[in-house]
């Protein structure tokens, strides 16, 4: 095989791969030696089949097979002669015009990574933020949740409703004396100020008592997904099943024996113990962004371009979403416009340090073990459906970029811990406000707080990472779309019946036992 290197401009390379049209033939000829005993055609005998026939019947499916492989070995070949690591899958064409009996020609583009020094780690240095749980936090927590458990008792029926109080209500709806579907529901709760009815309707029943009957008039905003009610004067006939106050939350053991927990004691510990988790994931975060900015700040290589686009892409396509998501999605892509620049740089960030923590893995012997990729690719799997999750399975085990692409996230962090262990480490104790505000400083610093850490999506995994390799019609309720109805509940919300007076906020769900963490962890 003659191999033409036709570019070489920084981390570019272009080869130019002939392959005699003799040693196509030679092993066209071999694989029709070995198949032909196994070929079986009327009139010979079973393995007495003349290699020119054989040739006859299935050369062509053989020529290709055998060019399909003398094209990867080629390409094998050239990665290994020319001691190449590709950044990315390099581009492979073939030139056009080939013919059996001629030689094949192909062209290989690709970008490759770049040499990188190891650094010594002799003198790392990095100072441990650590945050004390205090009892103070613990059972402001333990409010917190008390605060979500809220429940409601029965009001003497001389008591007029209130903002807070919870009615249990009847209601049917009608415009212009016509009932309308979904418009009616029997003993749904409803707290008044909690904005889950439509505009206007909370507010009319300020001051009802139980057992009280009222028609209100409110009108359907302009916005409304229900087309037929947009805009449009309707009446509810209510009745007032009853009026209920707030009853009192104790934190005891019958409020945690109603979370489904054994004692207050147990309900304690879980929460202590997810406090104590969350300021280790605030220490690690601090620590990371140290240790990655110290590395940024030492090193300045050129990294490739694609994985720099790649990655940027990734952060775009994220940007873009969360854009689309504002009360302004115009002017909020307007506002990640205009910092392109920013975001490219931060890309280029990420595949340095990427490129860097791999060499550093690679150079001490970190590695994944094929139990841990096995986990990973099974976790990977299970956000597909079930019927698609073996294909995908299938997939990643014969395809090394997928692979590499998933494992890349694990083996930044086994490389991060191992830089850990090497560091020569100071602990310091600041209050939950201080490690934050340290967070916050590194991100602005490294001006890598703007687009948000989320795990990537098994389809799409990051190029980033660490490894070298890395509207129906709707219904007329007003009730929210979750709320609970003690004998006739209302009809579920779904795309082809929404609720007609959907929630202005989303009804609060019953939390658990844990807090959730206040800050991201563990972005670059």
């Amino acid at each position: 095989m003659q191999i033409v290197e036709t570019t070489n401009e920084g981390l570019k390379r272009a080869y130019t791969l002939t392959i005699p049209a003799g040693d196509i033939a030679d092993k066209v000829g071999a694989e029709i030696k070995k198949i032909a005993p196994q070929v079986k055609m009327p009139g010979f005998r079973p393995g007495k089949v003349p290699a020119n026939l054989v040739k006859k019947m299935h050369g062509e499916a053989i020529h290709a097979d055998v060019l399909n492989n003398t094209l990867r070995g080629a390409i094998d070949e050239l990665m290994a002669e020319k001691k190449l690591r590709p950044a990315l899958q390099p581009k492979v064409d073939m030139a056009d015009g080939y013919e059996q009996g001629k030689d094949a020609e192909l062209t290989v583009e690709l970008e490759v990574l770049p040499e990188i020094e190891v650094p010594s780690l002799e003198g790392l240095k990095l100072e441990k933020l650590t945050v004390a749980v205090s009892d103070e936090q613990v059972e402001e927590a333990l409010g917190k949740i008390a605060e979500g458990q809220k429940s409601y008792k029965d009001a003497a029926k001389t008591k007029k409703a209130a903002e807070g109080d919870q009615v249990i209500i009847d209601f049917v709806g009608s415009v212009d004396g016509v009932e309308f579907d979904g418009g009616k529901a029997e003993d749904a709760p409803l707290v008044i100020g909690s904005g889950q009815f439509i505009p206007g309707f909370e507010e009319q029943l300020t001051g009802v008592k139980t057992g009280e009957e009222k028609t209100i008039t409110v009108t359907f905003p302009e916005d409304y997904p229900a087309e037929h009610l947009k805009g449009k004067e309707a009446q509810f006939a209510i009745t007032v099943k009853q009026v209920k106050v707030e009853a009192e939350s104790k934190i005891d053991e019958d409020f945690a024996k109603s979370l489904g927990l054994e004692s207050l004691e147990q309900l304690t510990g879980l929460v202590k113990g997810q406090l104590e988790q969350e300021s280790a994931g605030l220490t690690r975060t601090q620590m990371k962004r140290q240790l990655l900015d110290t590395l940024a700040a030492s090193h300045d290589f050129p990294v490739p371009p694609t994985m720099v686009e790649a990655e940027f892409e990734q952060i775009w396509q994220q940007l873009e979403a969360e854009a689309a998501r504002e009360e302004d999605p115009e002017a909020a892509k307007a506002e990640i416009e205009a910092e392109k620049d920013d975001y490219k740089r931060i890309a280029e960030r990420r595949v340095r340090l990427g490129l860097l923590l791999s060499e550093i893995g690679q150079a001490n012997g970190v590695e994944i073990s094929q139990q841990e990729m096995g986990m990973l690719i099974q976790q990977a799997a299970q956000q597909y459906p079930a019927e698609q999750r073996q294909r995908f399975v299938d997939y990643v085990r014969n395809e090394p970029m997928a692979q590499a692409q998933l494992r890349a996230p694990l083996y930044e962090d086994k490389v991060v811990a191992f830089l850990f262990d090497k560091a020569e480490v100071t602990t310091r104790e600041v209050t939950r406000e201080e490690i934050e505000a340290a967070i916050e400083a590194d991100e602005a610093g490294a001006e890598d707080k703007k687009p948000a850490a989320k795990k990537p999506a098994a389809k799409k995994a990051p190029a980033k990472k660490a490894d070298a390799d890395a509207d129906g019609e709707a219904e007329a309720k007003p009730a929210a779309k979750k709320a609970p109805a003690k004998k006739a509940p209302a009809k579920k919300a779904a795309s082809d019946d929404a609720e007609a007076a959907p929630a202005k906020k989303a009804p609060a769900k019953k939390p658990a036992a844990k807090k959730a963490p206040a800050k991201k962890a563990d972005a670059e």
